[in-house]
């Protein structure tokens, strides 16, 4: 039977007490510290169910937990205990629902005297009551009945634990329309049902704080921005508004769901997700600072101020149904207002649907009908579309139909809003429930448009609740068996019954904290007084016996460990405890080599390999164990094996998916070596039966497998790369077996994701290049395990942003390294990779100047340096080259010089009405591209506005001035068009693509244009001649970057490749695959006619021609995020990437006449300094290689200015 409460859960501070920064110990009032899951019931060795979720303690106490000197006090609100909802998101979407109270209670003695906290302490508690059912009243009456039982003066008749064990184990969950359940707790009833499942979902809020918060127009605007899945932030300074308001608005998308990341309430130490670039819905405290965060394209919803704010535009509703909505919402909440004109004229009735409600308080009245308002939107708004659904191979709607016949019946062109809803992944959600399922045929949105087809009332569609429900009463068993009258109170939430497991842990937690030892005396063992003396034979035959002997009884338990039954728990077995002592008391490796080869025989005879769930435990445990001292014994084969045998046994989870036992053995240090992989490799290559094959495909076939592995064990996707690039490389394979390996290494990676979510790597994992942590392990576990607590919570955050796809993924574990330090790598002459090692001489230089420019107030979003080839002579008796010329989100445009020290900001120009995209510059002129679908012309001296270009229909991406007063700008609209500034006329429109232009190139000298973008075609033109030359075909997503330079152009893509292209020809050099991640940036060293490629990996890779073919001879991990721009000159390379890092790289010039024709020139790039890193999020970024400048502009509207003061 299932219960309708699952667990009742305490949180607050337990025996281990770190603050959130993982540091140990009391640490004063006025510190937040680490909550702790401290009670629960049912108790955690209860094997019927399932225990509650780790994450719980973090989001219940979302700010931490705070020491008091005192307690409740009645004349100080803040004293007061609050009771909230949280709605918790398990990795599949299912949803958990919890109420809390949160309280002041007194710190238990035994923790304050361990950590000499004060006498008659308090510290922050939360009890919760967590359901599967979404019964938000139901949920709050009864742990308020709880609470108020355990303080009441009167007392209870039983302990309050029993009382909370009869509620939690008898309570049933009511069948939907059938059954009402009523309860008691102590002398107050308590009733629950559940509505029809053929009507509106099942919602037990009101939608009452909703529309008090936000007024009709800002309530449209929020849903709208609900609708189209954008990155959502509600804040408010209670924790009930922004769940309930969050809950509401998920249930006004009925019969669409919310399908992104939906935390209602964020924790205050994971507010650093808000930058994630996915999709999601998050609620946080107004009293969260959030300064220091990009929130480029959130859309902020102030619920206490009734405010929206945003930097993206949110596309209206279309009309009429925007009219419609707004009326009909204006009509539910202001009756009297709406019907005063028609009460003048006598038409006092409204619509029977919607009754008139005067001053009437809001109701469960008022819910139906704003519910219902919503789904006759959808109705209108969607009307015919089943005509339009088409299920192929490709898609199973026909959206450009759809939005052709609306058109049609509109008279209006597509709207943008209808385009990017169709496009969603609520709407396609919907159609694939729909179909061939129940749902189907309970379509409320196809009944009402029947209905609303028919003139019949809205309300018609919902069934009718004629019938009474049964009504089932729940005796407490326990009343009236004691007779004793006795009365339990406290004066504190009492704990329950620990076992004496539990309490020996805390007593040795107490102890540590105290400075005690809790260790036992140490037992010295001696050796046998019987030992004789053997010879080496009689030494041989006796070891060789008692091999044999520990593999006869390893091979009898295995057997028996496999066959106990289901009731039996095998981590408890007589069988597990004597494998486990033969593994660890044999030094010589008998018993864990001898365990694994009993395995390796059983799946050989035909074992299915498949696991219970408590064999799977208690295999996984010894696996670990036979590993770890295999490891201490450098016993290579044993690992190997265990390698192998764990790909084979699995369980199935409840999703009825196989999981191996191999993904749970990541924590293990051996698999960072490198050693083991290079000899797993030299293992499989002496195996292989096909050794008449090419060596090449021989050697790619056996890493394939190694990847499989490391893919297997959920090895992060860099560092396996990293490992297969290096035993390639000594294998001397070509590049077109290096695609194949990236590419199955990125599909196996995406496909373990897709399954099971990114793995949860241990805290001292590889660095970016595969090498162990420096740390030493004892200080590695010292410093990780404070964050217990606020790292579960962080990784079921992660869970959120990894299911459904895998590309969420990849984008989030971006997110996540904005705020990290990575490891370095380089390489070394040869191209090989080492470990980074910078030069004495470059740590002894002088030390960089880093200054931070303030003058936007919205994210900066173009950014140009003024050129020493684009001003040759001088402006206000100065030579303005050097300067940096900067566009924003606040629709300015500012020019910076950076020679005047702190008054570095020259000019503001004013007139865009929408964001800066590009910018570029001549001796006298400044032309910006926005997204208000305009270029502006600006006189660089007197700052005026010279001239507006209009022309284009979308958002302009790309702009450049050419000699003869002319400019070239592309845009969105998919056109290139050149400009006459003097005349204020479009000469023509040079260039046409497919789709958005996303990056342009020009050579003024041949009159050569290029130009990219979301088609994934590179088009080049002949401008003088008013012809186009060639498309250039090849990548598979969008082109990102272009560098165009003589007669090559290269091209960087989202397919994660690079090619090098002739542009007289039309034809593909070169396909440069390493990287792991989209190519941002690309640059052509004219002196080397080398490439250097910058990914959202964060790697740097330098390719070069090499005996005929190009391969990649330096590989360079300074940055640990997307690398945004890379700019070349003949000594001097400038990095930037979008962590705020940035790296300048130095040739030498003595040692450019030192390579030999066939050497690795690019491999002379050294890197030359770094400055200090800051938290910030980067968009885009400029350099200065003539004065060693770089600077970076962020989302958050400052500019980062590095100069690197340097002596040649």
């Amino acid at each position: 039977m299932a219960r309708i409460f699952e667990h009742l859960v305490v949180c607050g501070i337990g025996p281990e007490i770190r603050t959130l920064d993982g540091s140990k110990g009391f640490h004063g009032f006025g510190t937040y510290y680490m909550p702790s899951l401290l009670d629960q019931y049912p108790p955690p060795n209860h094997t019927l169910y399932p225990p509650p979720p780790p994450q719980l303690p973090t989001c219940v106490l979302p700010a931490g937990v705070l020491f008091y000197s005192s307690g409740y006090d009645s004349n100080d609100a803040s004293t007061i205990p609050r009771s909230y909802p949280i709605v918790l998101t398990e990795g599949d979407g299912t949803k958990i629902y919890v109420s809390c109270i949160a309280f002041r209670d007194p710190v238990s003695e035994d923790i304050a005297e361990a950590y000499c906290i004060p006498a008659n302490s308090f510290a922050d508690k939360c009890i919760c009551l967590v359901s599967r059912s979404p019964s938000f009243r139901l949920l709050r009456n009864t742990l308020e009945e709880l609470f108020t039982l355990c303080f009441s003066p009167g007392g209870s008749s039983k302990p309050l634990w029993d009382v909370i064990a009869s509620l939690v184990s008898t309570v049933p969950l009511p069948t939907p329309g059938k059954d009402r359940v009523l309860f008691a707790i102590d002398n107050c009833l308590l009733s629950v049902e559940a509505p029809p499942k053929d009507g509106l979902p099942h919602v037990d809020i009101s939608f009452q704080p909703l529309v008090q918060c936000l007024d009709v127009d800002n309530l449209i605007k929020f849903f709208t921005a609900v609708l189209l899945e954008r990155r959502i932030l509600l804040r408010s300074n209670k924790y009930s508004i922004l769940t309930l308001v969050s809950e509401a608005i998920c249930h006004l998308l009925y019969p669409f769901r919310w399908q992104q990341v939906y935390i209602p309430l964020l924790f205050f130490s994971g507010v650093d997700y808000i930058d994630a670039p996915t999709p999601y819905m998050m609620g946080l405290h107004s009293g969260v600072d959030t300064s220091n965060l990009a929130m480029d394209g959130v859309v902020v919803v102030d619920l206490e101020c009734n405010r929206i704010t945003t930097t993206e535009d949110i596309p209206p509703i279309p009309e009429p149904e925007l009219g419609d909505l707004r009326g009909e919402i204006t009509k539910l909440l202001h009756p009297n207002v709406v019907g005063i004109d028609q009460m003048k004229d006598g038409l006092y009735s409204l619509p029977e649907q919607y009754p008139k409600g005067g001053n009437k308080p809001w109701g469960e009245d008022h819910d139906l009908q704003l519910r219902l308002v919503f789904l006759k939107f959808f109705a209108s708004l969607l009307s015919g579309y089943r005509n339009f659904i088409e299920v192929t191979a490709t898609h199973v709607f026909n959206t450009q139909a759809f939005l052709t016949m609306r058109s049609r019946s509109t008279g209006q062109p597509p709207e943008p809003m209808l385009t990017q809803f169709l496009d969603s992944h609520g709407f396609m959600d919907y159609l694939e429930r729909g179909l061939g399922s129940e749902e189907n045929t309970n379509n409320l949105l196809d009944k009402l448009q029947d209905a609303i087809r028919r003139s019949q009332n809205p309300i018609s569609i919902l069934p009718s609740n004629l019938v009474e429900p049964e009504i089932i009463t729940i005796a407490d068993t326990d009343v009236g068996a004691s007779g004793s009258g006795a009365k339990y109170t406290y004066d504190r939430f009492p704990s329950n019954i620990r076992t004496e497991e539990q309490e020996e842990k805390r007593r040795q937690i107490l102890a540590a904290a105290s400075g005690l030892s809790s260790s036992s005396p140490s037992v010295l063992v001696g050796k046998d007084s019987k030992s004789e003396t053997l010879t080496p034979l009689e030494r041989a035959a006796e070891r060789e016996c008692m091999v044999l002997d520990i593999k006869v009884k390893l091979q009898g338990l295995w057997l028996r460990l496999l066959k106990l039954g289901p009731t039996d728990d095998p981590l408890s077995s007589f069988e597990y405890g004597t494998i486990l002592a033969l593994i660890e008391s044999d030094a010589e490796g008998i018993g864990g080599s001898g365990f694994i080869e009993c395995i390796r025989e059983h799946i050989n005879q035909g074992w299915h390999c498949q696991l219970t769930e408590e064999q799977f435990l208690a295999v996984k445990e010894l696996l670990k164990t036979a590993i770890s001292r295999a490891t201490s014994r450098n016993d290579l084969l044993t690992i190997r094996d265990a390698l192998e045998v764990s790909a084979e046994m699995y369980k199935k989870d409840a999703n009825n998916v196989a999981d191996y036992i191999q993904r749970h053995l990541i924590s293990l240090s051996i698999w960072e070596e490198l050693r083991f992989w290079e000899g797993y490799f030299d293992y499989l290559m002496e195996r292989s039966a096909n050794k008449s094959a090419n060596y090449a495909s021989l050697v790619t076939a056996q890493l394939k497998f190694v990847e499989s592995h490391m893919a297997g064990l959920g090895l992060p996707d860099t560092d396996a790369w990293y490992t297969i690039e290096t035993i390639g490389e000594k294998n001397n394979i070509g590049y077109t077996q290096f695609i194949q390996l990236r590419g199955f290494l990125s599909h196996v990676v995406q496909l373990r994701i897709g399954y099971w979510g990114i793995t949860a790597v241990k805290p001292q994992s590889m660095l970016s290049h595969g090498l162990a942590s420096p740390h030493s392990k004892d200080n590695t576990v010292e410093d990780q395990q404070p964050a217990e607590a606020s790292g579960v919570g962080r990784s079921w955050v992660q869970s959120m942003f990894s299911r459904d796809t895998a590309s969420r993924s990849t984008s989030f574990s971006r997110v996540r390294k904005w705020t990290s330090d990575g490891g370095s790598s380089a390489t070394n002459e040869n191209g090989t990779p080492r470990k980074r090692d910078l030069s004495a001489a470059g740590q002894k230089k002088t030390q960089t100047n880093v200054r931070v420019l303030r003058g936007h107030s919205g994210s900066v979003t173009a950014l140009h340096c003024v050129t020493r080839r684009e001003v040759w002579d001088l402006v206000g008796d100065r030579e303005d080259a050097g300067f940096f010329i900067s566009g924003s989100t606040d629709c300015t445009v500012k020019i910076w010089d950076p020679s005047f020290r702190g008054n570095e900001l020259r000019a503001t120009l004013k007139g865009h009405t929408r964001a800066v995209r590009a910018i570029s510059s001549d001796r006298g002129k400044v032309v910006s591209g926005s997204d208000d679908h305009s270029v502006l012309v600006w006189d660089k001296q007197t700052t005026q506005l010279l001239e507006e270009l209009k022309g284009h229909d979308a958002p302009v991406s790309c702009a450049r001035m050419l000699s003869g007063e002319r400019v070239l700008t592309a845009a969105h609209d998919g056109t290139v068009k050149m400009w006459d500034v003097r005349t204020d006329t479009c000469v023509a429109t040079v260039g046409r693509c497919s789709s958005a232009v996303l990056c342009m190139e020009y050579d003024d000298s041949t009159g050569i244009l290029a130009a990219a973008g979301r088609d994934a075609i590179a088009n080049t033109w002949d401008i003088r001649a008013g012809k186009a030359m060639h498309k250039l075909v090849g990548h598979t997503k969008w082109i990102r970057s272009i560098r165009m330079v003589g007669d090559t152009v290269v091209t960087g893509s989202d397919d994660w490749t690079a090619r090098m292209w002739s542009v007289s020809r039309g034809t593909c050099d070169a396909v440069l695959a390493c990287h792991a991640g989209p190519i941002l940036s690309v640059e052509y060293s004219t002196l080397d006619k080398g490439i250097i490629t910058g990914s959202t990996d964060g790697l740097l890779r330098f390719w070069e021609n090499v005996e005929g073919g190009i391969r990649c001879v330096k590989n360079v991990t300074v940055h640990t995020a997307a690398i945004l721009s890379i700019n070349a000159a003949e000594h001097w390379l400038g990095i930037g990437a979008a962590d705020n890092s940035m790296s300048l790289f130095h040739r030498p010039q003595e040692r450019l006449g030192s390579f030999s024709s066939t050497g690795t020139k690019m491999a002379g790039w050294q890197l030359y300094r770094t400055p200090q890193r800051t938290v910030a999020v980067v968009r885009c970024i400029a350099t200065d290689l003539e004065r060693k400048r770089i600077c970076s502009g962020g989302r958050n509207g400052l500019l980062r200015l590095w100069e690197a003061t340097i002596n040649i």
